[in-house]
């Protein structure tokens, strides 16, 4: 009874957070903030939507090609055609359950192209560990690219250096307590951590056995720069935003990268999530909003799209198998 209570609130709640989400980002604005966030959006350039959208497409289809690579050196070699439509109905299934995308891409492959579950599993959790160290690449970029704003941020708030100091001592040392503590620890909340660490770690050495790896890891970056450029050009609809640089892109990015976790698609949280980072470049909450609907509503109604086509088309086109 526990165990389905527990698997019932993670289906319902990132959904009921996301239906909040809206319900706050309407309730919260004026009706005058109202009417401008739909002007916007009604008067979006058409063109860069559609280049945004045909971004989003290759970056799926470089996702599907990139699987081939990991399931080689299992001694599997699948269908693109099957391959890009698993990936599509797996998009599509996330958004109704949070992260049976994964089980349900493994479960379509091994129908399809009769690989065992377990194995084609494997291989999805290896991908996600290799985009979660490029998220984390991405977030070292911006914060590159953005130290100019930290710096006087911290100099805003904090009124001596030395307390900066003091504090990023203390953080170093808690980190290297809490990493000797994680080691050892039976907790079963730090049992996961280590594990999921364990998992990157496996990750990373798993690319070290895959056969074609310089084009591994081309796709592996080129599936990234087609994520940052189809959020990049979206800035061109939205007036208040196309002046802005890669620095502020990239901070919005990825702040709708880590909203995309929160809610079923990012549902409510994206667009809030980028609104809120836009406004630190001046960009005003009704064109900030405009901006994360415009860009969650494109890649969502075509992932929609693509995910039911696929389900549709995947026996038809596999009426032998």
């Amino acid at each position: 009874m526990k165990d389905k209570l527990i698997k019932f609130f993670k289906i319902i709640l990132p959904l009921a957070l996301g239906v909040f989400l809206i319900w706050y980002s309407i309730a919260s604005a004026t009706h005058e903030e109202r009417q401008k966030t739909l002007q916007y959006i009604s008067q979006a350039n058409p063109i860069w939507v559609l280049i945004s959208v045909l971004m989003g497409i290759a970056s799926h289809l470089s996702r599907a090609y990139r699987w081939n690579f990991l399931l080689q050196p299992l001694g599997h070699s699948i269908k693109l055609s099957n391959s890009y439509m698993a990936v599509m109905a797996g998009y599509l299934c996330n958004m109704g359950i949070p992260r049976s995308g994964e089980i349900i891409r493994g479960g379509t492959i091994s129908t399809y192209e009769k690989i065992p579950f377990k194995k084609a599993f494997g291989t999805i959790i290896s991908e996600r560990v290799i985009d979660s160290l490029m998220l984390l690449l991405i977030i070292a970029i911006t914060l590159l690219f953005q130290s100019e704003l930290l710096l006087s941020y911290l100099q805003e708030k904090i009124a001596s250096p030395v307390i900066t100091l003091v504090a990023l001592l203390g953080l170093i040392i808690l980190g290297v307590l809490f990493l000797r503590v994680l080691k050892n620890s039976k907790h079963p909340i730090l049992t996961k951590i280590r594990n999921f660490g364990n998992g990157i770690l496996e990750g990373i050495k798993s690319i070290s056995k895959i056969k074609q790896r310089k084009a591994f890891i081309f796709h592996t970056f080129l599936i990234w720069i087609l994520y940052v450029a189809m959020f990049y050009v979206i800035k061109f609809t939205v007036p208040e935003t196309a002046h802005l640089s890669l620095g502020p892109m990239l901070a919005t990015f990825v702040a709708g990268s880590i909203a995309m976790s929160t809610t079923n698609g990012g549902i409510g949280a994206f667009p809030i999530a980028t609104a809120a980072i836009l406004l630190l470049f001046n960009v005003d909450k009704s064109a900030g909003e405009a901006f994360g609907w415009i860009l969650w509503g494109s890649q969502t109604a075509i992932n929609i799209i693509i995910g039911a086509l696929s389900f549709l088309f995947l026996p038809i086109l596999n009426r032998e198998k």
